[in-house]
């Protein structure tokens, strides 16, 4: 069931005329060079021309900053029942079991192409990978590599791979301002390079990997990327989104005052750190059975208790009681984080508070990673496909974005099949009357961010929401209105865009459930809001 459709002034950010830009054709478009972005380039067919454009360097996404790993069935010992259980426990009966099902019982066979491709996971004196545990999990499933750096050793085989795949081009600096559309289907991009001006790509399908939006808040984990432009993009071109008040917030980020905000894997207390308040006080043991393993969702929210009943800005990281090599073997970039701040991690206790941290919500996929617009596909944090549920179980993202991004290329690759010919311009133009007050950009991106942290943090209610709906519908009259030329001010567009949409679905899940913790509705609610919730944009003009 779609909502009212969220009123937009226009349906793209800026006028165009087709025939006055440099054109440029492809069978494969992909929007974003994250691992999901990259799996699905290296699925293309090599007789087929892929395009991969993104907004910074191409290193730069959240894949890369990814410390704890990926979950996979490894051990003879796990089965993919126990993982598919542990997924949709955590994700609070909205998960979709059919895409759980999918996406677990592909995890070994992702795994095992990184490793043919280079990808040097951690291992064990004896030659078999290294496993870990992390809160939610019923069995060690998590691979790793170089410790707490996953994400930065996979992407580094999956850049080299790709780079060296002639069929794939890659575009860096290159920020996709809007999703081309004609007949009510997607056939492509429009694109600012840097130093070459606007262009429009035309091609045969395209796939958003474009990631996910932990920037629209204060406190975040996420690099400076990521500021939901594809959930944005998408929903101006007419792609129904689902889950948007499903923001995951990391329960454990480095909390040092007038220093960025640095995570803290949930491995460290998957190998065994305790959570502790200003007094000592080991307070998961109070909460959840499972204590400091429990779900992401349960240990933010009760640190967020913590802090509030002790009245102290954050509480403890305590790793003290484990082997001191150990803790440097396992967790070295954490520990020279920790480090730069004159903090021991093996022996001091680290203060830590939640910070956003991952998009649950997005673009609504099927089980194929097909949008609800035709031509359109996507893969990892940018989607909403079912796996998560109400609440991420930890380290199914990278797995969803290697499984989704095949998933995607394989059903592009199937239609382009079924359409021979090449991808061709069309006599698109956009011409509206934009308004011409001037804006501070960046002064209304903080408000943004201070907004949402404030009214759609960890936990809501009516009346924030509902003042906070109020601000950014009148953000959204004037800001949207506006015709910008710079990155950061079409960034701004798109974080006020959905900033809008998920304090909307937030108010309209009255319930608790998973990472949205409504106050003023505390308990889950199966009977009415047993469903995952669709969100949608329509453009006046």
């Amino acid at each position: 069931m779609v909502d009212e459709p969220l009123q937009l002034p226009r349906r793209y950010l800026v006028q165009f005329n087709a025939r006055r830009l440099v054109h440029y054709c492809t069978d494969v478009l992909i929007i974003g060079g994250g691992l999901a972005g990259l799996r699905a380039a290296l699925a293309v067919p090599p007789d087929l021309d892929v395009l991969v454009v993104t907004k910074d360097k191409l290193p730069e996404s959240n894949s890369r900053y990814a410390q704890g790993g990926i979950a996979s069935v490894m051990d003879p010992e796990d089965r993919f029942e126990d993982h598919v259980q542990d997924t949709l426990r955590a994700g609070a009966g909205l998960c979709d079991e059919r895409v759980v099902d999918a996406v677990v019982r592909a995890a070994p066979e992702r795994l095992s192409e990184l490793i043919g491709w280079g990808t040097l996971f951690d291992q064990e004196p004896e030659g078999r990978l290294a496993l870990t545990l992390e809160g939610g999990h019923s069995h060690r499933r998590i691979v790793h590599a170089l410790g707490d750096a996953t994400g930065r050793e996979v992407m580094r085989a999956v850049i080299e791979r790709a780079r060296a795949a002639e069929h794939i081009e890659v575009w860096e600096d290159t920020f996709t301002i809007d999703l081309l559309t004609a007949e009510g289907a997607c056939v492509g991009a429009l694109v600012q390079r840097a130093n070459r001006g606007r262009q429009l790509v035309w091609a045969k399908q395209t796939i958003l990997a474009s990631g996910g939006a932990g920037r629209l808040f204060r406190e975040t984990t996420n690099p400076r990327v990521a500021t939901g432009d594809g959930m944005a993009l998408a929903a101006r071109a007419g792609a129904v989104l689902a889950d948007m008040e499903f923001m995951q917030f990391h329960p454990t980020v480095l909390y040092v005052a007038g220093s960025a905000r640095h995570l803290v894997s949930e491995a460290v207390r998957g190998e065994g750190a305790y959570l502790r308040d200003k007094d000592g006080h080991r307070f998961m043991l109070d909460v959840d059975p499972r204590a400091e393993l429990a779900p992401r969702d349960v240990v933010s929210q009760a640190i967020m208790r913590q802090m509030e009943l002790t009245k102290h800005p954050n509480v403890y990281l305590d790793l003290s009681h484990l082997p001191a090599d150990l803790v440097a073997r396992r967790f070295p970039g954490i520990a020279q984080v920790c480090k730069n701040f004159d903090l021991d991690l093996a022996r001091d206790q680290i203060p830590v508070r939640p910070a956003s941290h991952y998009m649950i919500g997005g673009v609504r996929v099927d089980l194929a990673g097909r949008t609800t617009l035709p031509g359109l596909w996507a893969a990892g944090e940018v989607t909403s496909s079912g796996l998560h549920g109400a609440n991420r179980l930890a380290s199914n993202s990278l797995l969803e974005g290697l499984v989704y991004g095949v998933w995607c290329a394989e059903g592009a690759t199937a239609a382009i099949r079924g359409q021979p010919g090449l991808a061709r311009p069309l006599p698109l133009a956009a011409r509206f009357v934009p308004e011409v007050e001037a804006l501070d950009a960046a002064d209304l991106r903080n408000a943004v961010q201070s907004l949402l942290s404030r009214h759609c943090g960890i936990a809501r209610q009516q009346t924030q929401l509902d003042e906070g709906i109020e601000q950014t519908d009148f953000w959204r009259r004037y800001v949207l209105a506006h015709e910008f030329d710079t990155s950061a001010d079409w960034e701004l567009q798109n974080m006020v865009l959905l900033a809008a949409l998920m304090l909307r679905s937030a108010r309209r899940r009255e319930e608790s459930r998973g990472v949205h913790l409504r106050t003023d509705f505390p308990q889950r609610d199966d009977a009415r809001w047993g469903r995952r919730l669709d969100a949608a944009a329509v453009a006046c003009g």
